[in-house]
């Protein structure tokens, strides 16, 4: 029997029914793009689930983690304005607010910058809080480093290694010390986001430079990059960038990423050399966003748990 009540299983199909009538009024195009891929994702952050081959001279073959690189195959083709409502899968993520297989929108748009990605993420969130009978939350925007600034007490990018760990001590880590990015983490899940204000969508943006993944670099700081998290009582439900159209500065990212699983002991994950190309042949400017359907829908309903709104979580499938 499914693991919630028949009526979140009814709900998410209201969400998806608004969804697309949201984009269907902006003449965005909804796609759909393979889930079993002969690339993988190389983000340090995240495993991914492989599985047997698809093509004859390959070894291996990944389940999705995000359905970006072939979102951005599709615009460099010119296929304008896309979004997708999409399964995506990322090993040995199962908590109150993850699940090893989950459902993603992603979006992308032609000529908007990080500002107007926000402020359509914000657009779509209002459309739903009144199809869900919600009442609008305030909307507010602050920068990564001020949040670091205000609840950790300095200066993120200043900083050194050494102060890094230190506050992480400070704040109940132990072991050995830890890498930049996964201080900062630590410092941002267990010291910021437990201390943010309760119902409200917090925008925060300019995430540090070592974390762009896919997105610019700040042209004003070095420091940050064009990358913005949404949270709302402390979850992250959205990821957004300004796009990296820069197919060789991509690369190197990629291979920075490789070096680091070699390293440490993760899998090397093979580059996708179709987005690489793609890149290549020119992505227009553009930017995008992918929101955890599953949280929302537990926040939209007034869960605290995604077994709320998962007939069968993984450890029912």
């Amino acid at each position: 029997m499914p693991g919630c009540p028949l009526t979140a299983v009814q709900q998410r199909a209201f969400l998806y029914q608004q969804i697309r009538l949201f984009f269907a009024k902006k003449s965005v195009l909804e796609v759909e793009t393979p889930v079993l891929s002969s690339h993988a994702n190389s983000d340090t952050q995240i495993d991914v689930f492989q599985t047997q081959s698809i093509k004859i001279n390959s070894k291996q073959a990944f389940l999705r983690t995000s359905p970006e690189f072939f979102h951005k195959r599709l615009l460099a083709s010119g296929s304008g304005d896309i979004f997708e409502i999409a399964k995506v899968f990322r090993l040995g993520e199962a908590s109150a607010v993850h699940n090893p297989e989950f459902t993603m929108l992603e979006w992308y748009r032609l000529g908007f910058d990080l500002r107007a990605m926000m402020a359509e993420v914000a657009a779509l969130i209002s459309v739903l809080f009144e199809s869900f009978e919600w009442p609008q939350l305030p909307v507010r925007h602050v920068s990564y480093a001020e949040l670091f600034r205000q609840y950790v007490g300095g200066s993120v990018f200043k900083s050194s290694l050494m102060q890094l760990n230190q506050w992480c001590r400070q704040h109940g880590y132990h072991g050995k010390d830890l890498e930049r990015n996964a201080a900062m983490d630590f410092l941002f899940a267990v010291v910021i986001e437990p201390a943010l204000p309760k119902n409200e969508l917090l925008f925060v943006y300019h995430f540090p430079a070592s974390q762009a993944a896919l997105a610019q670099i700040n042209p004003q700081d070095c420091n940050s990059c064009l990358r913005f998290e949404l949270l709302w009582n402390g979850v992250e439900l959205a990821n957004g960038y300004q796009e990296l159209t820069d197919a060789n500065e991509q690369r190197q990212r990629f291979e920075s990423d490789q070096k680091w699983r070699q390293k440490n002991g993760k899998p090397v994950m093979p580059l996708d050399a179709h987005l690489l190309d793609a890149l290549d042949v020119g992505l227009p400017a553009c930017s995008g966003v992918a929101v955890g359907l599953d949280r929302l829908l537990m926040h939209l309903i007034k869960a605290s748990d995604l077994s709320a709104v998962l007939p069968f979580p993984s450890l029912r499938a």
